[in-house]
């Protein structure tokens, strides 16, 4: 029988063990400061923080976290990025390393630039 989606990220939360558990709230509490004013939200059925769009995805899986700033986060920080695994919008943080909350905090910061730049550019428009 499957499980129903987590509704909100608490949830999706409290469905990993205990030590998992403490790396995502680390996650959510770190981009939480980096950007208060965007909302949270499952979307994709993994925790999302919206403002002004998506911002960043997160998700736990069983050997990493899957950390998802869009494809221009991972292009501008490929240098400090380069001892994870990566693709074009994604980083995996190992689950038996530190993670890296300080780098989670300045891609957060880059991505709200992104998205303030990118509604500028709309209302510019209209």
């Amino acid at each position: 029988m499957k499980t129903a989606p987590p509704r909100n990220i608490d949830e999706y939360i409290a469905g990993f063990p205990r030590d998992v558990q403490v790396i995502l709230q680390g996650i959510r509490n770190t981009i939480k400061k980096a950007a208060p004013d965007a909302e949270e939200a499952i979307k994709y059925q993994v925790p999302t923080f919206v403002l002004n769009g998506n911002l960043v995805h997160f998700a736990a899986f069983q050997k990493h976290i899957g950390f998802y700033p869009t494809p221009s986060a991972i292009q501008e920080f490929k240098d400090e990025l380069c001892s994870y695994e990566s693709a074009k919008g994604s980083v995996q943080f190992p689950l038996d390393k530190p993670v890296p909350f300080g780098l989670i905090r300045k891609i957060v910061k880059f991505r709200l630039k992104e998205t303030r730049k990118k509604m500028a550019a709309k209302k510019a428009k209209k």
